[in-house]
């Protein structure tokens, strides 16, 4: 029987092998170490390239803009005072949005325990961006502030509210909303109702 081709081509290697070391598990292992095969073109790998990233800075601003402003609104295309609306719409979050975060995360973090003051820096934020603008300011402040406080509502005790604690020792709650809405309609008075409307449950106040 004719041998294999791989080993027709082995046999002289494995015999000049045999010729000098005289053993046969040499000659295998060195058969072993050296294998004969071919690899054609076609299974030759080929590396995987990554098609390079085309995305600028104007792109992701314009992403920005098209989730703002939906180009499928055929208002927003063809209705210049809702273009109008729309931007204004965005700089007064622009504007309020700094003040209404830090409430948030003063009523609803674990920052203040029930009772607890405000520290210096929170303290001086809510008096002039919110206290100052309520409606009612004159008569929340009274004979003067000693503090603000966080405390539970006391008509809704699930909730929690920021407190005016005058030098008299009298304490007495205060609607950040209200504050809010005062100042969008003090800052904004074209635009104030609609936006409250849009944007707060009671828009009253």
């Amino acid at each position: 029987m004719a041998a294999p081709p791989l080993l027709g081509r082995a046999i002289p290697h494995l015999r000049l092998h045999l010729h000098l070391h005289t053993t046969l598990p040499a000659a295998v292992c060195l058969l072993i170490r050296r294998p004969c095969y071919t690899t054609t073109a076609s299974e030759s790998p080929k590396p995987i390239r990554k098609p390079p990233s085309t995305t600028t800075y104007d792109d992701k601003a314009s992403l920005l803009t098209t989730k703002r402003h939906p180009p499928k609104d055929p208002r927003w295309e063809n209705d210049p005072d809702y273009r109008k609306w729309k931007d204004k719409e965005a700089e007064i979050f622009l504007d309020i949005d700094p003040i209404t975060l830090l409430i948030k995360d003063i009523l609803h973090s674990d920052r203040y325990m029930d009772g607890q003051q405000l520290t210096p820096t929170d303290e001086k934020m809510v008096v002039q961006k919110l206290l100052a603008f309520h409606p009612h300011s004159e008569d929340k402040i009274g004979c003067g502030i000693d503090s603000i406080m966080v405390d539970r509502h006391p008509q809704f005790r699930n909730s929690r509210c920021l407190f005016v604690v005058r030098t008299d020792g009298v304490w007495i709650d205060f609607s950040y909303q209200k504050c809010i809405r005062a100042y969008i309609r003090q800052k904004y008075p074209s635009y104030a109702e609609r936006f409250i409307k849009e944007h707060y449950k009671r828009s009253s106040g």
